[in-house]
């Protein structure tokens, strides 16, 4: 069986076993009601004072992992600033990356959630 995730069945599922065709499934991508969406991160005032605005909004961007070049989307940072800021962020503990075929995803450490959690708004 085939698993199709799409964006533009939502929220159906549909499925299909017609020959000679492979029997599919599908379904609603995770997140497909956010897609279109203007993302915005809520600042968290302490923790910019001590990481600064951009690393904490980065932080707050990868509640999903996310590349440097989709994090320089959202954030309208350069991918180079991306880049470095999650250099140190990775060297203190808070982010960590993986790679998902030709991309490196880079997602939060339990520490980072913590931090973010732990902190007045």
């Amino acid at each position: 069986m085939l698993l199709i995730p799409s964006a533009f069945g939502w929220p159906t599922v549909f499925s299909s076993t017609l020959p000679p065709w492979q029997p599919t499934l599908t379904y609603p991508a995770r997140g497909v009601a956010t897609l279109w969406e203007k993302r915005t991160a809520a600042t968290v005032p302490a923790l910019e004072r001590v990481l600064g605005r951009s690393r904490t909004r980065l932080l707050l961007e990868l509640e999903l992992p996310a590349s440097t070049t989709e994090l320089s989307y959202r954030t309208g940072l350069s991918p180079g600033a991306v880049s470095q800021h999650l250099s140190r962020l990775r060297s203190a503990g808070l982010v960590n990356a993986a790679r998902s075929g030709r991309l490196v995803l880079y997602f939060r450490t339990d520490a980072s959630e913590i931090l973010l959690t732990g902190v007045p708004t």
